[in-house]
């Protein structure tokens, strides 16, 4: 990967575990297959959760038994406890959540979020993203949290999780890609992504809103196949199973 490309973690578990209605496995593993048709090597398809709390992911062992994964595709699921840890066998990719503050009014700084990102680098994590769990994250805030984070962890897959109404998405990817970050979770048509926040337009960053903020740079990207079925599958679940 030359030093202007970029990692693009396509996110359709997020998009999904809120949907109200259960997407058939069966639908699950065609749009799985059509994001791998249409170029996509970083997929973030399943949760090991308890099936209880979020039903959408209770499937996540039968989507996985049904999709072939090209040995250059890496699938990526969801752990957050130990149960989840025994269902699951995978490279660890760390999150921390609410990186860029929370809703709650709890103190939050860089510097928390720096000792966190030095806990994890010193138990042998290489992988972390930071996300705005709830939206709360402007440019200038992104800049300033990314940038002393991929200064300090040059060599280290740092990656962020945004979350956007539909305007502001462009912008903060790129202060993210401004700032030193390569690695971009996003979801096609920026379904899901967001529960907790207070402004019910907030959700995920929408693929094809990275897309072309990136084109427009001259960005290099992993995608260069058309994403006609997968947009098309995309609208049908949203369309069928959101209530």
């Amino acid at each position: 990967m030359s030093r202007n490309a970029v990692k693009l973690i396509e996110c359709p578990r997020d998009a999904w575990q809120g949907l109200k209605r259960q997407i058939p496995t069966e639908l699950k593993r065609r749009y799985l297959r059509s994001l791998i048709q249409a170029g996509f090597r970083h997929i973030d398809a399943v949760s090991f959760v308890s099936p209880k709390a979020v039903p959408q992911m209770a499937d996540s062992e039968r989507v996985l038994e049904q999709i072939e994964v090209p040995d250059d595709v890496e699938i990526i699921g969801i752990v957050v406890n130990e149960k989840g840890a025994e269902r699951a066998i995978s490279t660890i990719v760390v999150y921390i959540s609410m990186a860029f503050g929370n809703p709650y009014g709890d103190p939050w700084n860089e510097d928390e979020v720096c000792r966190a990102m030095k806990k994890l680098v010193g138990i042998g994590i290489r992988s972390i993203s930071l996300a705005d769990t709830v939206g709360v994250a402007d440019p200038d805030v992104i800049s300033h949290l990314v940038a002393p984070v991929t200064d300090q962890y040059p060599d280290y897959d740092i990656g962020v999780h945004l979350h956007s109404a539909p305007g502001g998405a462009a912008v903060k990817v790129l202060a993210a890609y401004d700032a030193g970050c390569h690695r971009f979770d996003s979801a096609i048509g920026g379904l899901g992504g967001c529960p907790f926040a207070q402004d019910t337009l907030v959700g995920n960053i929408p693929t094809e809103s990275v897309i072309a903020a990136f084109q427009q740079r001259g960005i290099e990207l992993p995608i260069s196949k058309s994403l006609s079925e997968v947009l098309a599958l995309n609208s049908f679940i949203a369309a069928n199973y959101s209530n």
